[in-house]
């Protein structure tokens, strides 16, 4: 049973010298202060995050405490229709929620909180540690489902502390394109765990810079098992720097006569900061399209992340009254989004901006992989509109990647020094890439983990092994359903989108064990109906021989409609190599 926590109110003032941030301890009526028993393995895994870019969710746990590390969604990718997000399956943590002692936020991008509200529906969780601009974001998705008492939310910074019963928590600072990002430091009783969480090395930040001398310091006194970020495990070098980004959009404004339209990442906290004072410094009042970006930009400005006065931010109405060359639009879409509002603008379909000759088009973004055809099309449309249209090029420093290339993953090994090394959020390929390189600056080859979502690394007394695996799935969230969609669903999606469906009406009499009439089948994305005649009427002398035979003995409806799919299914794959959906309805007389 777990007493109430004590802690310092922190009032939210990011400029604040005394932040008033307090050691958080989970107490324990059973606690008692000795010695832990080493022979108990500590376990880390991951339920999402691992063989894929979001969805982002890994786990500590130690006999009867779990501590979660982020809970995020993935965006539906071309293949999952009618899905708008992924998340994993919290069966597991479900099963053990008297377990997890709390969970704890590297900083506020969706694929790190978007699927709070959905494990909070499912999983108690006690309490949840986020930045103060990552609790703001967190309030905002709770207040919109309801949540808001489902849940205690503790604001901490990177010189807060957590201890519990088996474990001893800290936070150092890291750069990323979103401000307060962290860096989280877990001594077990089996060995010091670190997650980077996402993170890149910028020399000259636009916030804060990233604690060097802690992470030194991590790898001086020993890391057990680091878990770092694989997503730029591709790219050479170093990344750029989001100064040289804020220097290259200053000089898009001040070339740009007419109105400028800029699409960029809402998440981006950094760079929507840049575009805001860039449009202050050259006059432009702003207006601002897309839900996402109108709140994170209401977020970041409470937080004093975006300083920009009132009078800059400007309704369709006003807009309306000024020259084109004194308006910026900062929209959502950089990736080629359906619904997303440059898309819409694109299209001609959006309710206030209609593209015209002169306007100025900027993607400070780069295209997420697979998504490359999506924004070729939107681009496409805004030429065609007679727009002027810029993406990031190897010519132009429109964007940069708020996420490690290959020297930076090397300086975060060289920093921290680990024995262990677990590469995390990313793909294969990634992930495999990120394990050499950690070869190359002195981790054992054995010593690296290449995983999947469920698999689990043992840590007992130092040394690092492979465990059991738990069971880990996919959940498919389809709008506001907050349970989830089963794999048969979509399954069923893909089916009907692929190859179609095929509806049989079976006309019967139970109680005299007969068909009323010969079964008639029905055909909708499957194949045309009148070019496939003699098929359709083979398909159902088929299904009438079958059932006429089932039914001489006795039977129940499931049989018969079993046998119906059975026969079906063999039947049009034998002659079309597809398989539809086989849909029986009988209608039985009474």
């Amino acid at each position: 049973m777990q007493e109430k926590p004590i802690h310092n109110k922190y009032n939210g003032n990011k400029n604040t010298k005394n932040k008033n941030f307090n050691r958080h301890r989970l107490t324990h009526k059973n606690y008692k202060n000795t010695k832990h028993n080493k022979t108990i393995d500590t376990k880390v895994y991951a339920l999402g995050g691992l063989n894929e870019i979001g969805k982002n969710m890994y786990c500590v746990e130690h006999d009867n405490e779990i501590i979660i590390i982020d809970a995020g969604v993935k965006f539906a990718e071309e293949g999952l229709p009618g899905i708008d997000y992924v998340i994993p399956d919290y069966s597991y943590l479900k099963r053990n929620e008297n377990k997890i002692r709390g969970l704890l936020i590297t900083h506020g991008h969706e694929d790190h909180i978007g699927g709070i509200p959905f494990l909070l529906q499912v999983v108690k969780i006690p309490f949840i540690y986020a930045s103060p601009l990552a609790c703001a974001m967190i309030t905002r998705k709770l207040e919109e489902k309801r949540l808001t008492n489902a849940t205690h939310l503790i604001r901490i910074d990177d010189e807060y502390q957590i201890k519990t019963k088996y474990f001893n928590i800290g936070f150092f600072k890291t750069n990323h394109s979103i401000p307060e990002s962290l860096g989280i430091i877990i001594n077990s009783p089996n060995g010091r765990i670190v997650s980077t969480g996402d993170f890149k090395f910028d020399l000259t930040p636009v916030g804060d810079p990233a604690d060097f001398q802690k992470m030194s310091f991590l790898g001086e006194t020993g890391v057990t098992l680091l878990l770092s970020d694989s997503t730029n495990a591709e790219v050479p070098t170093f990344s750029k720097s989001e100064k040289q980004v804020a220097y290259a959009v200053q000089e898009e404004f001040r070339k740009t006569e007419g109105r400028l339209i800029v699409a960029t990442f809402a998440s981006n906290v950094h760079r929507v900061q840049q575009i805001v004072e860039a449009a202050v410094k050259f006059n432009r009042k702003i207006l601002v399209f897309g839900r996402s970006m109108e709140n994170n930009i209401q977020v970041s400005r409470q937080m004093g992340y975006i300083k920009a006065p009132d009078s800059f931010f400007i309704s369709n109405n006003e807009a309306k009254k000024l020259p084109d060359n004194e308006i910026l639009i900062l929209c959502t879409g950089s990736q080629g989004e359906a619904l997303a509002a440059l898309s819409r603008i694109a299209n001609g379909t959006h309710k206030f901006v209609k593209i015209k000759p002169g306007d100025t088009v900027v993607f400070s973004s780069s295209p997420i992989p697979g998504n490359a055809s999506s924004i070729n099309v939107v681009v496409n449309r805004l030429f065609r509109a007679g727009a002027k249209v810029l993406v990031n090029t190897a010519f132009n420093n429109l964007h940069t990647s708020g996420h490690a290339s290959q020297e930076e993953q090397k300086l975060m090994l060289l920093l921290t020094k680990p024995k262990y090394f677990f590469p995390v959020h990313g793909e294969y390929r990634m992930l495999k890439i990120h394990a050499e390189l950690s070869q190359e600056v002195g981790v054992p080859k054995e010593n690296s983990f290449v995983l999947s979502n469920g698999d689990t690394i043992l840590l007992n007394k130092g040394i690092a092994r492979l465990g059991p695996r738990i069971h880990v799935d996919d959940i498919y969230v389809d709008g506001n359903d907050l349970s989830g969609l089963s794999t048969a669903v979509l399954r069923d999606r893909q089916i009907l989108s692929e190859d179609g469906m095929v509806s049989v009406l079976i006309a019967m009499d139970s109680h005299e064990g007969k068909l009323l009439t010969k079964p008639v089948i029905i055909s909708r994305g499957f194949v045309y109906m009148k070019d496939s005649f003699p098929m359709i009427r083979e398909a159902e002398n088929l299904v009438g021989q079958a059932l006429g035979q089932l039914l001489a003995g006795k039977t129940t409806f499931g049989e018969i409609k079993n046998t119906t799919r059975d026969v079906l299914s063999q039947y049009f794959y034998r002659k079309t190599k597809r398989n539809p959906m086989i849909i029986p309805v009988i209608m039985n007389k009474k």
